[in-house]
């Protein structure tokens, strides 16, 4: 792994002990120019450097909304067109069958990475996947001597901690996500898109598209703040508006950021964001005896 003065290097075409390459200083929270909106003198730390602005957040916006709205427009008239269901049935299917809700949340995830793959890596000739935060940890830094497997298992731990603290929230009504727990194939789809699909997608977009430009443009307590609140909202719907449980998944949301920041890297929220959604797959696992038995739902 190369060094972030190396890295300095190689982007101003001259040694990194030479005067015309000062090293940028490497992130901390306590860094005051870290903690400083764009537009400052301030330098501006490694993690942060992004080729995106407003503008292409507001493309990027409209592009997920329309591309939502068009891949459910797509499920609904093949299930209409082709399987001969009625709107109504349409409603009920979209909400409780886990093989086509995890199609959709598939097909809209894609659509999304490409976009992004697209704007920010094919048209900017720029490496995708470390424009948007996917490093190594930095060489000689406590994040880069706690070893990736310390980020996942404190997931599982900050998992047993929110449903330690979830368990005496009681919903008016079956969170909607409950539905979509019926059957062994159902559940193993659900799991698996938990896995391994959910926590790389997420964090890309929260944690390595979002937070670096709030951090960037407002500061990054700005940045945590706000990436930790569309990340409670966005599961907002499959807990039914309940409150006290989009809280807590807004503070889960909170606490991968504030590792995204803390390290200057996607990959230690991502494991953590992994260790969380595996030991939530982990209970499933015992809940249901293996697959076995499946009282919610029926």
């Amino acid at each position: 792994m190369t060094t972030f003065e190396e890295d300095r290097s190689n982007e101003t075409g001259a040694p990194a002990d030479s005067p015309s390459a000062e090293p940028l200083p490497s992130f901390a929270l306590s860094d005051p120019s870290a903690l400083a909106p764009s537009g400052s003198s301030s330098t501006v730390p490694e993690d942060l450097r992004i080729s995106w602005s407003w503008p292409h957040f507001v493309v990027f916006i409209l592009f997920s909304a329309g591309s939502l709205l068009i891949v459910q427009f797509g499920f609904i008239t093949y299930l209409t067109s082709y399987r001969r269901l009625s709107i109504k049935d349409v409603e009920r299917v979209l909400t409780t069958q886990a093989p086509l809700v995890v199609a959709m949340q598939i097909v809209w995830f894609a659509l999304i990475l490409l976009f992004l793959y697209m704007t920010l890596g094919v048209l900017r000739d720029a490496p995708f996947w470390r424009s948007l935060g996917w490093r190594g940890f930095a060489a000689g830094s406590p994040a880069g001597r706690s070893y990736g497997w310390r980020y996942f298992f404190s997931g599982c731990g900050l998992a047993i901690f929110v449903a330690a603290a979830g368990y005496g929230i009681h919903p008016k009504e079956k969170l909607p996500i409950q539905e979509l727990f019926k059957d062994r194939n159902g559940t193993l789809l659900l799991m698996s898109l938990a896995v391994l699909v959910a926590p790389l997608v997420e964090e890309t977009l929260f944690r390595g598209y979002l937070y670096p430009l709030f951090a960037r443009k407002l500061g990054v307590p700005a940045g945590i703040l706000i990436t930790g609140f569309l990340f409670g909202l966005m599961h907002g719907a499959q807990l039914g508006w309940t409150k006290e449980l989009v809280a807590l998944l807004t503070l889960v949301g909170l606490i991968f950021t504030y590792v995204r920041a803390r390290t200057g890297t996607v990959l230690a929220s991502y494991l953590l964001h992994l260790g969380y959604n595996s030991m939530i797959a982990f209970s499933v696992i015992l809940a249901t005896r293996g697959f076995q038995q499946f009282p919610v739902g029926k």
